[in-house]
């Protein structure tokens, strides 16, 4: 059985569903959509930079004009870092989604601190500008994960609209569920790199799709320092 750091999975499941299950009840204070207000939405995107597909993404938004909020894996990150720079060069917000994006449920709280400090680094290193936000992947949480956050000064963001979550789904359908779920100051939690097998070349695909349409119910495309 993996060992957790100071926890045991199984040897005290009350401790373990606490420190994670139970750390959910905090993300009600974290951020899931901006002000309604405003006939606005954010477009983020996870699991990236990916040399085959962020950049065609990077490539379609500088086409329409949109700006963005990239989630980045320290790791990627500090592989390919000309993509992490062009990200940044081109005014999109920068995020951090941990350095090798594991589970935060199996991860203790020296495991945490450093998988997300480690990847704040790398973002920070290889983009030429630190993270603002943080995502942790899948949106699976734990208790330590808040203090570190907190500490770094990037607030936990998690997401209103996935028109594709763990498995496939074609990007026709992808459109339409982005269409019709778009509310005022939703944000979008898309995947440029293949956290699910062909996500990146299904967002490519369908990305200018969701735009326009999105665009033609009056919405403006922002990042999410402007959205909040």
């Amino acid at each position: 059985m993996k060992r957790t750091g100071w926890l045991v999975a199984g040897a005290a499941p009350g401790l373990w569903g606490a420190y994670t299950w139970g750390s959910h009840l905090l993300t009600l204070g974290s951020i899931w959509r901006g002000p309604r207000e405003r006939r606005a939405v954010s477009l983020t995107f996870d699991d990236g930079p990916d040399p085959e597909w962020t950049p065609r993404v990077l490539d379609v938004l500088a086409r329409e004009g949109v700006r963005a909020t990239f989630f980045l894996i320290g790791q990627r990150a500090r592989r390919a870092p000309e993509q992490a720079r062009r990200i940044a060069d081109s005014g999109h917000d920068l995020g951090n989604h941990t350095w090798s994006h594991p589970s935060l449920w199996r991860c203790g709280p020296g495991h945490t601190e450093r998988e997300i400090a480690d990847g704040h680094v790398a973002i920070a290193d290889a983009a030429g500008a630190p993270p603002r936000f943080f995502r942790p992947p899948w949106g699976k949480t734990n208790l330590a994960m808040f203090g570190v956050v907190r500490e770094l000064g990037t607030p936990g963001v998690f997401w209103t609209v996935q028109p594709e979550s763990r498995r496939p789904v074609v990007p026709a359908e992808q459109t339409r569920r982005g269409l019709a779920r778009a509310r005022a100051g939703a944000i979008y939690d898309l995947h440029d790199a293949d956290g699910v097998p062909g996500a990146g070349r299904r967002l490519v695909e369908y990305l200018p799709a969701l735009i326009a349409g999105l665009r033609a119910q009056g919405y403006a495309l922002v990042p999410l320092r402007e959205l909040l």
